[in-house]
């Protein structure tokens, strides 16, 4: 055990550390959602990371994101949190990509050797893209839904998304998996909180999402922190399955 890890060993025992140890996951998305939720893996002690992401960091980050600082705007997320996770454990075995994942890519990323999958993808293609290419190989993932308009913490869970409501973003994705015949399975985080519309900014169209809601600085690191306790608790089950 490192010094580092004592308060973590108390509570997990040196099986649950091992058992962590030896994981490897894969985070997609390193936003308000995905940045955290890399970051509570990471001082988890999970061994291996994968994180991927093909954008930079914008001042509009600022208000929720854990890379984003003044300091670094313009520069790649992949590198700032990945350069944060190694400053935390610097024996954890990192893997970073910067890209924004093709279908092609997604299937190519997507592996066996992963015991988890967390999708922290905020548009709709690539999110699907990462979900069935997870679905065919037989790969554990958590995807995130929906955290902007959103402001009641209380509200947030993780279900099955044949579960979700009040969520704009699942019913979309909910009605391209049924295309794909897949209806159920998934598991995700989401809040049952009802939007509020006056929040959402529709664009010309040239931006390259185009609409968004707002955002504050606590829910899309809740919805990390939901991904981080399912991965972490599922990848403990390893070493305690009757205890979890």
């Amino acid at each position: 055990m490192e010094k580092w890890q004592e308060r973590t060993a108390l509570l997990f025992k040196e099986k649950g550390l091992e058992a962590l140890k030896n994981s490897n996951v894969l985070v997609v998305g390193l936003g308000g959602v995905g940045s955290f939720a890399a970051e509570f893996i990471a001082r988890a002690g999970v061994g291996k990371m994968t994180i991927v992401d093909g954008d930079v960091v914008d001042i509009t980050n600022i208000n929720r994101q854990l890379p984003a600082l003044h300091s670094t705007v313009g520069l790649d997320k992949v590198h700032v949190v990945g350069d944060r996770l190694m400053d935390i454990n610097p024996q954890l075995e990192l893997t970073r990509v910067k890209e924004f994942l093709s279908p092609e890519r997604a299937f190519e990323l997507v592996d066996p050797k992963f015991d988890f999958v967390l999708d922290c993808i905020d548009s709709v293609t690539p999110k699907l893209n990462l979900i069935k290419a997870a679905k065919r190989k037989k790969v554990k993932l958590i995807s995130s839904m929906g955290a902007g308009g959103k402001m009641e913490a209380a509200k947030v869970k993780v279900a099955d998304i044949s579960q979700t409501k009040n969520c704009f973003f699942a019913k979309v994705i909910k009605k391209r998996l049924r295309e794909m015949k897949i209806d159920k399975g998934i598991k995700v985080v989401f809040s049952s909180e009802i939007q509020d519309a006056s929040s959402l900014k529709t664009t010309d169209g040239s931006n390259f999402k185009k609409s968004f809601y707002g955002t504050n600085s606590y829910m899309p690191g809740l919805f990390g922190l939901y991904a981080a306790e399912y991965v972490i608790r599922k990848l403990l089950e390893k070493a305690a399955p009757s205890e979890n």
